[in-house]
């Protein structure tokens, strides 16, 4: 075994990359993190791939050119409102403020595009007018394959995407996208580098394909965002997309991206109106559910009620009583092979709604490429508010929520959010009063430091409350266009009967670069009894290390679009002596091609210590038949080769194969998804993961399948069906949703969920569970 020791400082640095663009990306100068055991192979492959990627004439041409020129235009207003038909023949659209200065953020930053594109902006009282051409030298081939709002993020399409930053404040932001189809999909910013798409708000598009190519025109009410009325300066910015070229072509670019600390200045936004900031939301649900298993039927008629007041144009009040989520999407099925439980995002639209001002420390959140060492769990462990344990069991049924309230904006450089929930009594849980409070001000030019409150345990009887101070720091102004991130965090719970050891405490520094050297290290140690009741946590008593090199080249050719190699490493060590886990991933090789086909290898070092047994497979149909890893130290290696088409395609795909030994054994791993979107009226995707593992305790094999269909009729009526099958729980699962946006906020829902098992195995499926609801919501915006 060698030793290596992973450094970000200049002298370092230099050794392997002696050209001075490198090191104008370098500010910080710091120790090693920590000594990684690394097995030689691991270094030789590394070696011979990483290093010549780093030669002096490949730096030449990633010098990390910044396209941001400190742009500043001024916004037209126009008394005659434009009619959103996506044609832009109003004859208002003549007077409005053009852009037309863009180039190329991917994949050549600095280059001119290759095709033409103009924006025209206009605004009056209620509304901000966004209208854009896209011209394309072969409009045949427009990617416009999604024709159903807000199901994914437009990525596979030709789109326009709208960052606005109405603070100005290159820290928060809102996303707004729409295709060729008219298709709208928006998001709201949790920071900088990341943002949560399942944020929803009422907006409308509209947009038409020609022989020159697209055209689109969008409205968005200022009643749907929040801003300061005393400022009439917004950060703007607009990015194309042409999914076939793998091209951006955008306003303002910085370190090939675009988000709110990367944007031009919009002047002149005066006279702003919001109306009196009030949405009234009633809805209803009819709900019937019968139990095949202990034979059962219920029924029963919901009303719900949701309120939503701007209090001033920049803070918002909401109020939501009885509330109900059947029309939420359901969760994706995952194999657990680990000992530690998975990650499930939240999907509920009264928790994204403001989500942005409760994160903390940026956990769960850096994007500077997600360390491959790292798994989605470990990154979210010790989120002090993850709202998903609010409104749900601990075996993940819903719980009713009497009534809620939500207090969030900002004032001033102040960002602050309240929220207070009473949720009813389940099985011998009493009721609980919840509360969470977040409060972060802004500091230096994109920084901020913040804390946070919560009290309440929803899912037990005992007190529980928490206190934790976050840092977290943004330069995205270093020479070269590099960006630096870092942030610190520290958290305190306190929870009844508990005896010390409730601490928890992160630090990290990253460099989140497009292009060119990229990496970070970061440490997290989270105490024996840290309890953060209404957070996540999957892994206590634990001392954390995460470190990741990686270099990017951009390909100056008509094929090829980059060239990735990278390495990353996590560590776990207990907090009372010894070590538990250390993952070392290397990817050698990575290279995309202009329209976005892809193929990478990984190598996979694992070295693992059982305190004590683990159980990692029981038989469903004979519980009394398990498969149990014994105690001990465990080392083994894995190889991984992945294949994927670009997803603008009508026919897509993705296939990879994972082998080598696992534990004190071997597994083989096989998994593929095929896309098929013969017209932009229907979508079938087929998802399949396989593996067989072989233990000298015993063999199984687990299989996870899914299939959906979406036959969207219009982008306001659509039908959804996804169905779900794993060997684990030899259960099928159906969710069908049809889906009706009569127009923004007002919408129907029917939804039918229906789970079949086949738990003696004998290939005989027989009902379990069946529920079907439906829901209308009606918003009164006044």
């Amino acid at each position: 075994m060698y030793q290596v020791s992973i450094f970000f400082s200049e002298i370092e640095i230099l050794k392997l990359f002696p050209h001075e663009q490198i090191l104008g990306s370098i500010a910080p100068r710091m120790k090693p993190l920590s000594l990684l055991s690394v097995p030689p192979p691991t270094i030789h492959i590394f070696l011979l791939t990483f290093i010549p990627l780093a030669s002096p004439e490949i730096n030449a041409q990633n010098s990390g050119l910044s396209l941001e020129t400190e742009k500043s235009i001024t916004i037209v207003r126009t008394e005659i409102p434009p009619t959103i038909d996506g044609t832009l023949d109003d004859e208002v659209w003549s007077q409005a403020t053009v852009i037309s200065d863009f180039l190329q953020s991917k994949p050549l930053e600095g280059a001119e595009p290759t095709e033409r594109t103009e924006i025209y902006l206009l605004y009056d009282d209620n509304m901000l007018y966004i209208a854009g051409r896209f011209w394309d030298s072969e409009p045949e081939r427009i990617a416009a394959g999604t024709l159903r709002h807000r199901w994914n993020r437009l990525g596979d399409d030709d789109r326009i995407a709208v960052v606005l930053s109405p603070y100005n404040d290159q820290r928060s932001g809102y996303k707004f996208e729409t295709n060729a189809n008219g298709v709208k999909h928006e998001a709201i910013y949790q920071n900088v580098s990341q943002n949560l798409p399942a944020w929803d708000t009422i907006w409308d598009a509209a947009s038409s394909i020609n022989e020159e190519g697209w055209a689109t025109e969008i409205a968005i009410p200022f009643k749907s965002i929040s801003f300061d009325s005393n400022n009439s300066a917004w950060g703007m910015n607009f990015s194309r997309a042409v999914r076939r070229k793998n091209e951006e072509i955008t306003w303002v670019s910085r370190n090939r991206t675009y988000n709110p600390s990367v944007t031009g200045q919009v002047n002149g936004f005066v006279g702003l109106d919001q109306g009196v900031g009030l949405d009234v939301v009633p809805s209803i649900s009819f709900k019937k559910q019968q139990n095949f298993s202990a034979p059962s039927s219920t029924s029963d008629i919901t009303p719900s009620f949701d309120l939503f007041y701007k209090i001033t144009p920049s803070l918002n009040g909401a109020l939501t009583l009885n509330t109900d989520f059947s029309s939420a999407d359901v969760d994706s099925r995952q194999v657990n092979l680990t000992r530690f439980g998975l990650f499930f995002p939240e999907k509920r639209r009264f928790f994204l709604q403001d989500t942005d001002i409760f994160e903390f420390g940026r956990i769960g959140g850096n994007n500077w490429d997600n360390n491959p060492a790292t798994t989605q769990s470990s990154r979210q462990n010790a989120r002090p508010f993850f709202s998903r344990r609010l409104g749900l069991s601990g075996k993940g049924q819903p719980v009713d929520l009497k009534f809620g309230g939500k207090l969030s904006g900002r004032i001033g450089r102040w960002s602050l959010g309240s929220l207070l929930i009473r949720q009813a009594a389940f099985e011998d849980i009493d009721a609980s009063n919840i509360f969470v409070g977040r409060a972060s001000a802004s500091v230096l030019d994109e920084s901020s430091v913040g804390i946070i409150v919560t009290d309440g345990d929803p899912r037990s009887n005992s007190s529980n409350s928490l206190v934790g101070l976050d840092f977290r720091y943004l330069n995205t102004r270093l020479p070269g266009g590099r960006t630096l991130e870092a942030d610190a965090w520290l958290q305190q719970s306190s929870t009844e009967g508990s005896d010390g050891g409730e601490h928890a405490f992160g630090v990290g520094i990253q460099m989140p670069n497009k292009s060119g050297l990229r990496g970070g290290i970061s440490l997290k140690e989270i105490g024996r009894n840290f309890n953060p009741a209404l957070g996540y946590v999957n892994r206590r008593n634990i001392s954390e290390k995460n470190a990741s090199i990686a270099y990017t080249h951009i390909m100056t050719g008509k094929f090829l679009d980059y060239v990735y190699a990278g390495i990353g490493a996590q560590q776990f060590d207990s907090l009372e002596g010894g070590f538990e886990t250390r993952l070392i991933v290397l990817r050698p090789l990575e290279i995309q091609s202009r329209s976005r086909d892809k193929i990478n290898i990984r190598y996979y070092s694992t070295d693992e210590s059982l305190s004590k047994s683990f159980r990692i497979y029981t038989d469903p149909s004979d519980l009394s038949r398990e498969i149990v890893i014994p105690k001990g130290r465990y080392s083994w290696n894995e190889a991984r080769i992945n294949l994927s088409t670009g997803g603008h395609r009508k026919l897509a795909g993705s296939f990879s194969y994972r082998v080598g030994n696992f534990y004190n054994g071997e597994r083989e791993q096989i998994s593929n998804n095929i896309t098929w979107r013969p017209t932009k009226y229907f979508t079938f995707k087929l998802a399949y993961t396989y593996n067989d593992i072989e233990l000298p305790q015993g063999n199984f094999e687990t299989r996870l399948t899914s299939l959906t269909t979406e036959i969207p009729f219009s982008t306001n009526l659509s039908w959804f069906n996804l169905v779900q099958y794993d060997n684990i729980s030899e259960t099928v699962g159906l969710n069908s949703r049809l889906h009706w946006i009569q127009q923004d906020g007002r919408e129907v829902f029917l939804v039918l969920n229906h789970n079949v098992s086949d738990l003696d195995r004998d290939n005989r499926f027989h009902s379990t569970l069946a529920d079907l609801s439906l829901k209308v919501n009606y918003t009164f915006r006044f």
